[in-house]
């Protein structure tokens, strides 16, 4: 007896950071908007009530795009572009800040609502998780309509979803009918669905490989699949010609995580400017304390104390070092991780102008595990008296 065909879902909050910020500010509904700005750029309300809202015009610095609207997308604005690029390509669309704690609470809004309909869920990212549909009794259209509904009630967003035999086939899907799409997708759909796409389609074949592939003469995932093997292995490598050949094959047997333990929790910025580490000290003081009480919020609400506290830095020459300081006990204490992370600060020569400071938090363990500690830190941990 043949095993039952799994069905794999992948849901994607549509624009996620993007449309959080239009349920705050709906009349920028149907605008090219971008979130990247920094807090100076919320808007200002005026003496008349009305609001006065920032464009990428007015944009001055370095900085990045986090998300943008499906109405910014269509002029060529994408994640990770500069912002002042994205200036010159639509200089009148909307500059908003990120705001991280917003997309949090609303990343866990979607999550629990999808928990009401199975626990089978991986969590994949802010934004994203897979869900194994498997055991579920209903056919696939129903639940795909259940769990978009659920997640629109609980968050007023929406999402779209592809529903494949296995996570890989299904993340491509989540992201051929946005937005608010769902796409359900069978093995021998293949050849007429996935094979006619461009390679960096797949997840997992990025810039670097899509570039040698064309190269090569393969540019969508039906040439990838009809590419010799031992052809594949003379330019990628054994393991990674494999991968390629199967995954161009729509073959993916990993399951639905529903548990694992971070190996490490962590926060960085780059800066605006390049920093110098004298006559920029207040503010790269003051990113230090901030970065330190966000991870340690970030351990708090996942539940989890470390030891080992690491800097990271990132020079204007863009040389990066970290160090790390290792407890003697765990802590998801801010000042603990504040003062843990200033003896790595003294380990590293400051002589160049800083663009990048991060704080991690590794070695990590269940808060729930462990008890009565705060009291044997001060005792432990003769540097912080």
């Amino acid at each position: 007896m043949s095993p039952p065909v799994r069905r794999i879902a992948h849901l994607d909050m549509d624009a996620f950071y993007a449309s959080v910020e239009l349920l705050r500010y709906p009349e920028l509904r149907g605008l090219p908007v971008v979130i990247g700005g920094r807090a100076e750029h919320k808007p200002v309300i005026k003496t008349n009530g009305s609001k006065h809202f920032y464009k990428l015009r007015e944009y001055v610095g370095r900085g990045v795009i986090t998300t943008a609207t499906y109405e910014a997308r269509a002029a060529g604005i994408f994640s990770a572009m500069g912002v002042m690029k994205a200036a010159q390509l639509a200089p009148d669309a909307i500059l908003l800040p990120v705001d991280f704690k917003a997309y949090r609470y609303y990343s866990r809004l979607f999550k629990a609502a999808v928990a009401r309909v199975t626990s089978q869920i991986e969590d994949s990212g802010i934004d994203e998780i897979y869900i194994d549909l498997s055991d579920l009794p209903d056919d696939t259209l129903t639940l795909a309509k259940r769990i978009k509904l659920a997640v629109r009630d609980a968050t007023g967003l929406s999402c779209s979803i592809g529903i494949t035999p296995n996570k890989l086939l299904s993340k491509i899907c989540s992201d051929l009918e946005k937005p608010d799409g769902i796409t359900i997708l069978e093995i021998s759909d293949i050849p007429d669905r996935i094979w006619p796409l461009s390679v960096n389609k797949i997840n997992g074949i990025g810039p670097k490989a899509t570039q040698k592939l064309a190269s090569l003469g393969i540019t969508t995932i039906g040439e990838l699949a009809k590419a010799e093997q031992s052809f594949l292995q003379i330019h990628f490598g054994r393991s990674y010609s494999s991968w390629l050949y199967e995954a161009s094959h729509g073959i993916d047997q990993r399951p639905v995580i529903t548990h694992t333990e971070p190996k490490s929790i962590s926060r960085e910025t780059t800066f605006e400017r390049d920093l110098h580490p004298n006559q920029d000290r207040l503010i790269l003081s003051k990113a230090f304390a901030t970065l330190c009480i966000q991870v340690a919020e970030d351990l708090s609400h996942k539940g989890y104390i470390g030891r080992t506290i690491s800097v990271k830095l990132r020079f204007e020459d863009f040389y990066t070092v970290t160090r790390d300081f290792t407890l003697s006990v765990h802590t998801n204490d801010s000042v603990l991780i504040r003062r843990a992370a200033r003896e790595c600060l003294r380990r590293v020569p400051l002589k160049k102008k800083l663009r990048l400071l991060g704080i991690k938090v590794s070695s990590l363990t269940s808060i729930h595990s462990m008890c009565g500690i705060g009291a044997s830190l001060q005792r432990e941990l003769p540097f912080l008296t």
